[in-house]
């Protein structure tokens, strides 16, 4: 077995502190330290590709810049990442998401991985043109997949639906490959979304035995429909050669955010619609402080100022390492990993964590190549104990 690892392309802006933003909130001011520009957004993939990482996932919504754009012009400066491309469905023709998918395809050498994002908050989707309620944007998600992968398939589809309709959809060229499909949802209609038609099941990072419950659920769901679905998981990650340098560091961010903007951020993340944002909540009581490791090297800090994925795994390469084990014992094959800023902590990991991986036959380079530990990096401070 190798376990595979994507990073991320942070289209909303970096730091040295964390950027917050999504479900509806905005990026904060410390995105602006470091814009995503192409260039840089190129180094990042860069380091992601010659570190090891399959490919990298890029955000969708107001937040940030464009997924589909951005990525095709990364895409350029690399050989072999694959893009996990973030898109709603409700703000494109699925004939249309069909045929850019396609040609993706065949502009980058089958490079393109779709993350279908159906949208939790209703007042940014209103801001889209898109008025339908949660469980109808996620009924609409279903027709969507339908229509595409019969697309896909080179099938000539027409289907008359609740929300969608197309008549006599073809596409004069098939994606090769066919991109394979990510979705995370914790609400009962999205799991009956992925059960029927994606590759991938993606959860934030809950501690383990709720990320047990959440792959027996879809599984269940899934066998149902006579379909098998792999199973991801998506977390920050701070590792360092000692657990102290690396709960210093999340002392050092923890440090970085003002009450004012916890406030304004958890007000914003309070009236979310999603029931995995909920949880997400959840986990650090809704902006305390306190308590904020709450399994095992998983760190809820991130969640204080950053919608969406909210945790974070911290400790020595050798904890991190083995949070990644057990996660994987639960059925968790791929990992979809950021951190602050993202060009540093993608060396980090790749030089800190997938070597022990790989010395325990756990992962491999997909390009072939043998990763050595890296020495001690002479300015890692040791930092206090937690």
């Amino acid at each position: 077995m190798s376990l595979t690892f994507h990073w991320f392309l942070p289209t909303n802006g970096d730091s040295r502190h964390v950027v917050g933003g999504g479900h509806g909130t905005p990026a904060t001011e410390s995105g602006r330290d470091r814009p995503p520009t192409v260039a840089y957004l190129s180094q990042i993939a860069r380091a992601a590709e010659n570190l090891g990482f399959v490919g990298a996932l890029t955000p969708t919504g107001a937040w940030c810049e464009d997924a589909w754009l951005t990525t095709a012009m990364v895409s350029q400066n690399t050989e072999r990442l694959k893009f996990l491309v973030a898109f709603r469905p409700g703000f494109v023709s699925p004939t249309l998401a069909a045929q850019m998918a396609s040609t993706f395809q065949r502009q980058t050498g089958g490079r393109l991985l779709l993350n279908v994002v159906t949208g939790g908050e209703s007042h940014e989707q209103r801001a889209y043109g898109d008025f339908l309620d949660k469980d109808d944007r996620y009924r609409r998600t279903g027709e969507f997949l339908e229509i595409v992968r019969g697309l896909w398939e080179g099938k000539t589809v027409t289907l008359s639906g609740e929300h969608l309709r197309v008549e006599d959809a073809r596409l004069a060229r098939v994606p090769d490959p066919v991109p394979e499909v990510y979705f995370g949802g914790s609400s009962a209609i999205a799991g009956e979304v992925a059960a029927r038609h994606v590759d991938v099941y993606l959860t934030w990072g809950e501690p383990s035995a709720q990320v047990a419950e959440k792959i027996a659920w879809i599984r269940k769901l899934a066998a149902q429909e006579g379909r098998s679905v792999r199973f991801g998981i998506r977390l920050h990650v701070i590792t360092r050669d000692t657990s102290e340098q690396a709960w210093a560091e999340a002392e050092r961010l923890l440090a970085g955010f003002d009450a004012q903007t916890v406030r304004q951020v958890q007000a914003g993340l309070a009236r979310s619609e999603s029931e995995g944002q909920q949880r997400m909540l959840a986990l650090h009581g809704g902006g305390s402080r306190d308590g904020l490791e709450i399994h095992p090297n998983l760190w809820a800090g991130i969640g204080l100022v950053r919608g969406g994925a909210g945790t974070a795994l911290v400790g020595s390469h050798t904890e991190v390492a083995e949070r990644i084990k057990e996660y994987a014992a639960l059925g968790i094959e791929e990992f979809i990993f950021s951190g602050y800023p993202h060009l540093e902590e993608a060396y980090w990991f790749g030089e800190g964590v997938l070597p022990k991986l790989q010395a325990q036959g756990l992962w491999r380079h997909p390009y072939g190549r043998q990763v050595a530990p890296a020495a001690q990096a002479p300015f890692a401070g040791a930092g206090s104990a937690r």
